[in-house]
């Protein structure tokens, strides 16, 4: 039960169990043709609850979850919640090696899953039930913890410098603030229909889910991996899904893709999209097509999760001379320029910084990347607020506007996925007979933004790998967004007069 003085929206789980008891009919879950309502999502995850209290699960740890896109991986989500410990959904396409590093940086000391799911650690197997079975066991008694909005909820998963994949340890109240009674910046509430497409291993995912689920309104679990124009259109008929969020990569290919004949845009009225710079000609023929549809860009690392800032975007957008804005602060969330501990002004460009009940914890076993990221800086000569440094250059107009600027390091963004060229160098570097390893972000076409990887490496003899080699030894051990596109081997990797590397010289011998 949460804890006396705690605000109870400020918990994913009660903030559920709420609309569970406003609304205990209404339709919760959609997932094949399956309908959950909300009071029996509730009780089953009541049901979770107890038996994952019974193997173990404890407040202030962290339970990696293997189970596919489903209403019950939903249901044992909440369920570990309502045990005070917090969730990290993985990905259940990653390759083992990197599950196995995900278990260890976790200290998990139970794993759950599906029935036959390798694990390094005990594993809870979640019964093979209907969700209503599971409902109506009526569990003798719940988990009593206490929870506040400040504990954690869940871990969120990036790509890390080191080669290790960053854990991204957020608290309930950085999900719940972004749906606030009333509704934010956008509508989610009853009558609402979002679909949940995106890894489960995304801040994305906790927007998709938890967005309608906390607000009353229905999630609809597609079941495909990669969400293709039929896959939509599908969804839209026959669960009535009418809002969506939609990598700026993906929503430029629907576009593409969304023939008047067969239209697979058609029946949303909400469109969420970001991760990347937005393509203004796309955005331009969408707002044509489809005036009606409201389409807003959202911008934030998962750091401050899902969002930090909203815009609804308008078809003047397009012609803006630094693209399409980054928008306003969502609730309980500062943005600030800054150049070193230095508030700027109005239209200085300098670091994106944000504050607020949207901040992780940290990062999960690093406490020299958690002290290096968040921060306290006494901002306007007040006290210190804790701040995180997003590495993206941005500045704030007049109306408090932030627009993007571009980025002060090598992190890019492919596909919505947030990707540090590190980490596939120091994959590469442990393939027997590499030397050297260098990653690049090539250009899209559309000169927008970045659409694939390229690696190019040397090797000693006579163990040098072949480039199709080294590419299938990496997609034994990366998850597919991180295998280059393209792999080159050279002789030398090209530097500057100052004996740097020269990345940019790189994108020549494509």
């Amino acid at each position: 039960m949460p804890h006396p003085h705690a605000a109870a929206p400020q918990l994913i789980h009660e903030a559920v169990a709420r609309q569970a008891r406003l609304r205990p009919s209404a339709v919760a879950l959609v997932h094949r043709g399956e309908r959950v309502d909300y009071a029996t999502l509730d009780a089953a995850a009541d049901a979770y609850a107890a038996d994952l209290w019974a193997a173990g699960v404890r407040p202030g740890t962290v339970v990696p979850v293997r189970l596919s896109r489903s209403p019950r991986l939903v249901a044992v989500l909440l369920g570990i919640l309502k045990c005070g410990a917090a969730y990290a959904a993985i990905d259940r396409r990653w390759p083992q090696e990197r599950i196995s590093q995900v278990t260890k940086l976790l200290k998990a000391s139970i794993v759950v899953a599906d029935a036959g799911a390798r694990a390094d650690v005990p594993q809870w197997i979640v019964p093979d039930e209907p969700l209503a079975q599971a409902a109506a066991r009526h569990p003798e008694a719940s988990p009593e913890v206490y929870v506040d909005g400040g504990d954690a909820a869940t871990v969120f998963f990036t790509s890390g410098s080191t080669g290790v994949p960053k854990g991204v340890l957020s608290p309930h109240r950085a999900t719940t603030r972004l749906f606030p009674a009333g509704g934010g910046f956008a509508d989610l509430g009853p009558g609402r229909v979002m679909l949940q497409a995106a890894p489960v291993s995304w801040d994305a995912f906790s927007l998709e889910v938890w967005g309608p689920l906390t607000s009353g309104g229905t999630c609809a679990i597609a079941d495909a991996d990669y969400l293709l124009p039929d896959d939509l259109a599908e969804l839209v008929a026959s669960a009535g899904v009418d809002t969506a969020w939609l990598t700026a990569s993906l929503f430029n290919f629907l576009v593409d893709e969304d023939d008047p004949a067969r239209p697979c845009l058609a029946g949303l009225r909400q469109i969420l999209t970001g991760g990347e710079r937005l393509s203004p000609t796309h955005v331009a023929r969408f707002l044509a097509r489809y005036p009606d549809t409201i389409l807003t860009n959202g911008y934030g690392p998962a750091e401050s999760c899902v969002f930090a800032t909203t815009h609804r975007v308008t078809a003047a957008d397009c012609d803006a001379p630094g693209g399409v804005p980054l928008g306003v602060p969502v609730p309980g969330t500062g943005v600030h320029i800054l150049a070193g501990d230095r508030a700027l002004g109005p239209g200085a460009v300098g670091e994106v910084c944000l504050a607020g009940e949207g901040l992780a914890l940290g990062y999960v076993g690093d406490d020299a990347a958690t002290s290096a990221a968040f921060t306290r800086l006494p901002l306007d000569g007040g006290e210190p607020v804790r701040v995180y440094r997003t590495g993206d250059l941005g500045l704030l107009d007049a109306d408090g506007v932030l627009h993007f600027r571009g980025r002060a390091d090598l992190q890019v963004k492919i596909a919505g996925h947030r990707i540090e060229p590190g980490e596939v160098e120091a994959a590469a570097r442990r393939v027997p007979g590499v030397r050297e390893a260098a990653v690049v972000a090539v250009p899209a076409a559309s000169g927008k933004g970045y659409d694939r990887l390229a690696l190019f490496y040397t090797a000693d003899e006579p163990a040098a790998p072949a480039p199709v080699a080294l590419r299938r030894a990496l997609a034994a051990t990366l998850p597919r967004y991180l295998v280059p596109n393209h792999v080159r081997r050279r002789d030398a990797l090209p530097t500057t007069a100052t004996g740097k590397l020269d990345r940019n010289a790189l994108l020549a011998f494509l």
